[in-house]
């Protein structure tokens, strides 16, 4: 049985979501690089095209946690996986077990629709997320890197013609 303080998200969820994107932008020492708005969250999730997915965490009729999350492929199982690119609850409802309950959620996800895996992204200061992840039987991939393209390099490498 799920969670009933976990549900996908909904359109009238956006703006609290919008909310806990930017406070997680603060808690990673980087609320300057977060420009996510309610229209640009909205479109991704619930647009023409939508590629993006979200479940939130209820507490007291509240949204006070968020995982955002979309789906990648591996091409060596070949079959879909879960990328969760923000998972955040509130600092007040830390340790009511809502970041269990939402991660819980995704697993489910992904065992029921067949999918090979659920991977995300930590900083490596942050040893309480690290300590949690682990404690779940989750795994450090400590001989990959991530690279990222962005700003001037992704404009120098893409207008090559």
């Amino acid at each position: 049985m799920t969670d009933p303080r976990i549900r996908p998200a909904t359109a009238a969820d956006v703006p609290d979501m919008v909310r806990l994107v930017h406070d997680l932008a603060a808690y990673e020492r980087a609320p300057e690089q977060c420009v996510l708005t309610d229209e640009m969250l909205h479109e991704r999730l619930f647009g023409t095209q939508p590629a993006l997915y979200a479940h939130v965490a209820e507490a007291d009729g509240a949204v006070v946690g968020t995982a955002i999350w979309f789906l990648n492929f591996s091409t060596w199982d070949g079959v879909h996986g879960i990328h969760l690119e923000d998972l955040y609850v509130d600092p007040a409802q830390r340790g009511s077990g809502l970041g269990k309950a939402l991660l819980t959620e995704l697993a489910r996800v992904c065992v029921e629709r067949g999918y090979s895996r659920l991977q995300w992204q930590v900083l490596d200061w942050n040893t309480p997320s690290i300590e949690f992840y682990r404690s779940l039987g989750a795994v450090d991939l400590e001989d990959w890197r991530t690279y990222r393209l962005s700003g001037e390099a992704l404009q120098a490498v893409g207008s090559v013609s």
